[in-house]
């Protein structure tokens, strides 16, 4: 399970329909027409090496604002609001690649769950933020 930090959520959307870019980056599965406002929305388990999933009635597009960029992220599904002290929070084990523990936060166990925080801003780098403001 993996959480991130609720004041850069804006808005939690049911899935719709994402119309895919032609040339854009993997990790951009396309955007959408969010109230007249062209949102892109970036695929969250091809950002974390994880395998593909089928969109179910859970799935949603989260939109956030990280690196001064509003975009959507999709994720399998969004359960709740927790509270968490920085008491609370461990330094993430130095597990996998590098790519991928740049944008691990750290993790907590919350009532017996794993829950990995990420950070947002660092879910991509510098280079590939700028590419997505070209989008």
């Amino acid at each position: 399970t993996y959480g991130i930090n609720v004041m850069q959520v804006q808005e939690v959307l049911r899935y719709t329909e994402i119309a895919p870019v032609p040339g854009a980056p993997a990790y951009v599965l396309g955007i959408i027409n969010l109230r007249g406002n062209v949102v892109t929305v970036i695929d969250t388990r091809q950002r974390f090496g994880l395998p593909p999933a089928p969109v179910t009635d859970n799935t949603r597009i989260v939109i956030i604002e990280a690196d001064k960029q509003v975009v959507g992220i999709l994720v399998d599904s969004v359960a709740e609001v927790v509270y968490l002290r920085q008491s609370e929070v461990e330094t993430a084990p130095n597990v996998g690649n590098d790519e991928c523990a740049r944008f691990i936060q750290g993790v907590c166990n919350k009532n017996g769950e794993l829950l990995i925080l990420v950070e947002l801003d660092k879910m991509m780098s510098e280079e590939e933020w700028s590419e997505l403001e070209s989008i």
